[in-house]
């Protein structure tokens, strides 16, 4: 973990109210796919920082996805290039594939980002086959990235792109039909609970390891902001305990 310099690169929307930005480091870093940076706004008045999970890394040069909601990520919209923004990384604990070859990939709107910076880090030696959902067409974005998956599938709510429904529909329409050992998810809370019922009703005991998207103060474990609980009963930091964990740890 170290705090980094980066200028700014590029900063521009790719889908409706979601933002890349991509930074140049002083030095090229490792990051594995799952974790986050925290990254500062560029407004003095903005005394957070904000989480992002990582989406590209490519020598120095990082990117970021964000989607705009409130006054920091509004401020950052407003990034230009040349411009330096202080930025922390890595930060968390990612997924750790080692020991999986055919890996369902199951995200939901911003929830795609994580998983995107997996399967680039693992395309060469591993088989994804992806299911992603997003709310409408306009808020599709980088299914070129994606493209690096075996197979994709892509849903929509409303049906105007894509299939009509969801990525968690979507993976149960297709469960085993690739002889997947190991699931990864990001998405919204209600997906990634629906995903855990699911995987229950319908008995497939592969290990399913999710990324949790949680508000975060520090992003280093000592504020406790984005504490969430344990299936044994105990709090867990998902800054610092995760944000990736086993679908069975969490309480959803």
């Amino acid at each position: 973990m170290k705090d980094y310099s980066g200028t700014v690169k590029s900063n521009s929307a790719i889908a409706e109210n979601i933002y890349m930005l991509t930074l140049t480091l002083t030095e090229a870093t490792e990051i594995k796919g799952g974790q986050f940076v925290n990254l500062e706004t560029g407004d003095g008045s903005q005394l957070l920082r904000r989480p992002l999970g990582v989406c590209k890394v490519e020598g120095k040069d990082i990117s970021v996805c964000y989607q705009v909601k409130g006054a920091g990520t509004k401020k950052l919209t407003e990034a230009q290039a040349g411009q330096t923004l202080k930025v922390l990384l890595p930060l968390g604990n990612g997924f750790n594939l080692e020991n999986y070859k055919n890996i369902a990939v199951i995200g939901g709107g911003v929830g795609v980002f994580p998983l995107i910076a997996t399967v680039r880090e693992n395309a060469k030696k591993k088989n994804f086959y992806s299911y992603i959902g997003f709310r409408n067409k306009a808020a599709v974005c980088l299914l070129d990235e994606l493209g690096k998956s075996k197979s994709l599938t892509v849903t929509t709510d409303d049906g105007s792109f894509g299939k009509k429904g969801n990525a968690v529909e979507a993976y149960l329409a297709e469960a085993g039909k690739n002889g997947e050992d190991a699931i990864i998810a990001c998405g919204p809370p209600v997906m990634l609970k629906i995903l855990k019922q699911k995987l229950k009703e319908n008995n497939i005991t592969v290990p399913c390891f999710v990324s949790l998207e949680e508000r975060m103060g520090c992003g280093i474990g000592a504020c406790l902001v984005c504490v969430c609980k344990g299936a044994n009963g105990k709090n867990k930091r998902v800054c610092k305990d995760g944000p990736v964990f086993d679908i069975n740890a969490v309480e959803l």
